[in-house]
C-alpha cells in the first residue's frame, strides 16, 4: 500500500465531515416528504422513492466504489463521490416535479457511495490499533450527529424556509467537503491492476434490479433479471484475477460474522427513522419542526452510543458482547414502541425510541472498526465498500419491506388503493385507524 501527504488529522476531519452531513441529509428528508408530496402532487411508493432511490443508488455502488479507491486512491474516489452528492442536491433543490427529483437523489446516492465507502478505507488505511478504534468511534460519533440533527435541523429549515433551501443548504455544506479533500491524505494498494469492469458492471446492475424489484412490491422481471446478473457476477469474479470482491474476504468468518451483525443492526432501526416521522405528522398532526424535534429522542442516543462502545473495547469488552446488547436493545425497543396511538406525546414515545437510538448507536463504528481488524491493508477500501453494501442493502430492504407491508396492511384494513396511499403518505390522518394498526403489527 502507498500513501501521500501524512495528514492523519485532516483525513480525519474530511471523512468526519462526509460522514456527517449525509446521514444528517438521509434522516433529513424523511421529515421533508410531506411537504414535497403537497408542493409536487406525489403521494405513496412515487413519494417514498426520495427516500429509497437515495439508497437503492448508494448500495448499489458502495462495493464498486470501494474496490476503485483501493486501485486509483481513496482520497480520489471520496472526492468524485462528494462532488457527485453535491451537484446531485443542488439539482434537487431546483426540481420542477418527483421524476426530476428522484434522479437527483439517486445521482447523490451515488456519489455518497464514493463518500462512505472511501471514507471508511482512508480511516483504516490511516490508523492502527486502538487509534483506529478512536477514529471510527468518532466516525460513528457524526454519523449519530447527522442522523441526530437531521431530523430536527431539517424540520427547522423547512418550517422557516421550504424544503428546496433545505436541499440548497446541504449542497452548500458539499461544497466544503469538496474544499476539504485538498488537505487530507491519499492512499492506495501498492499494485494497480486493470479494473473489473465485468465484475462492476453486474454487480451494479444486479444489485439494482434486486432491490429495486422488492421496493416495488416483489416485480418479477427484474428480479429474475437481478438474481440473474448476481450468478454472473459471482462466476465472474471467481475468474477474475482482480476481482471487485474477492470471495476470499468472506471467507474469513469473523469479518462476515460482523458483516451480518451491520445488516441486523440497520434492519432494526430503519423503520422507526424512516417512516416514523410521517406518521407523527400524518396522523398525530404535528409540524415538521415538533417532529424533528421528538425524533431527538431517537436519535440523540446515537451521539454517545459509539463514544461507549470505543472506550470499553479498548479497555477489555469483548466487541461480540457490546454487538449482542445492541441487537437486544433493537428488539426491545421495537417492542416497546408498539404504544403508538394517534394521541401519544413525546413522553410516551421517550422509552422507546431512547432504547432504539441507544441500541444503534453502540454499534455504529464498532462494526467497521471490528470488521476491518481481519482486512489486510490492500483490501481495505473492498472491504469498507462491502460493508457499506450490507448496510446501504439492509437499509433499502428494511425500507421497503417496511414501507410495502405498512401499505398493504393499511389497503386490507380501508378497502381502497388511493386511500390507503394518502394515508402512509401522511396526507389523509387515520380513517379507522388502520395506519396505526398497521404500525403496530410490524413493530
Amino acid at each position: 500500500m502507498t500513501t501521500s501527504g501524512a495528514a492523519p488529522r485532516a483525513t480525519l476531519a474530511i471523512v468526519l465531515l462526509g460522514f456527517l452531513t449525509l446521514p444528517m441529509l438521509m434522516s433529513g428528508t424523511t421529515v421533508a416528504l410531506p411537504g414535497i408530496g403537497a408542493e409536487l402532487g406525489a403521494t405513496g411508493a412515487g413519494l417514498q422513492w426520495v427516500v429509497t432511490g437515495y439508497f437503492l443508488a448508494a448500495s448499489s455502488c458502495m462495493l464498486v466504489a470501494g474496490s476503485l479507491g483501493d486501485l486509483f486512491g481513496r482520497r480520489r474516489v471520496f472526492r468524485i463521490g462528494a462532488v457527485l452528492y453535491t451537484g446531485a442536491t443542488a439539482v434537487g433543490a431546483f426540481a420542477g416535479d418527483l421524476a426530476v427529483l428522484n434522479t437527483a437523489r439517486m445521482g447523490a446516492g451515488v456519489g455518497a457511495a464514493g463518500v462512505m465507502a472511501a471514507g471508511g478505507a482512508m480511516l483504516a488505511s490511516t490508523f492502527t490499533g486502538p487509534a483506529r478504534t478512536r477514529a471510527f468511534a468518532m466516525m460513528g460519533t457524526v454519523a449519530g450527529v447527522g442522523i441526530a440533527l437531521g431530523p430536527s435541523l431539517s424540520g427547522w429549515l423547512i418550517s422557516a424556509l421550504g424544503w428546496r433551501l433545505t436541499f440548497a443548504c446541504f449542497a452548500v455544506i458539499g461544497l466544503v467537503m469538496i474544499a476539504g479533500t485538498f488537505f487530507a491524505a491519499e492512499s492506495k494498494s501498492g499494485v494497480r491492476p486493470r479494473v473489473d469492469w465485468a465484475g462492476a458492471l453486474t454487480f451494479i446492475a444486479g444489485l439494482g434490479l434486486v432491490m429495486f424489484a422488492i421496493t416495488r412490491g416483489g416485480a418479477l422481471v427484474p428480479l429474475v433479471a437481478g438474481l440473474a446478473l448476481l450468478a454472473a457476477f459471482v462466476v465472474v469474479e471467481r475468474r477474475s484475477d482482480h476481482p471487485v470482491l474477492d470471495f476470499a474476504l468472506l471467507g474469513d468468518r469473523r469479518f462476515l460474522g460482523w458483516s451480518v451483525g451491520a445488516l441486523a443492526v440497520v434492519a432494526g432501526f430503519a423503520g422507526a427513522l424512516i417512516f416514523l416521522p410521517t406518521y407523527l405528522q400524518g396522523v398525530t398532526g404535528w409540524s415538521a419542526r415538533d417532529t424533528g424535534l421528538t425524533m431527538l429522542l431517537l436519535t440523540a442516543p446515537v451521539l454517545v452510543g459509539p463514544s461507549i462502545s470505543g472506550w470499553l473495547v479498548n479497555h477489555g469488552v469483548p466487541g461480540r458482547l457490546l454487538l449482542t446488547a445492541s441487537l437486544g436493545l433493537l428488539a426491545a425497543g421495537n417492542a416497546l414502541l408498539t404504544v403508538l396511538h394517534p394521541g401519544i406525546g413525546p413522553a410516551g414515545l421517550a422509552l422507546p425510541l431512547l432504547v432504539l437510538g441507544f441500541g444503534s448507536g453502540l454499534a455504529i463504528g464498532l462494526v467497521d472498526a471490528q470488521a476491518m481488524n481481519f482486512v489486510e491493508p490492500a483490501r481495505t477500501g473492498m472491504a469498507a465498500g462491502f460493508l457499506n453494501t450490507i448496510r446501504g442493502g439492509s437499509n433499502t430492504l428494511a425500507m421497503a419491506v417496511f414501507g410495502a407491508l405498512l401499505l398493504a396492511l393499511v389497503r386490507a384494513r380501508l378497502g381502497d388503493a388511493g386511500s390507503a396511499d394518502r394515508v402512509v403518505a401522511g396526507t389523509a390522518g387515520d380513517p379507522a385507524g388502520a395506519f396505526t394498526a398497521a404500525w403496530r403489527t410490524l413493530l
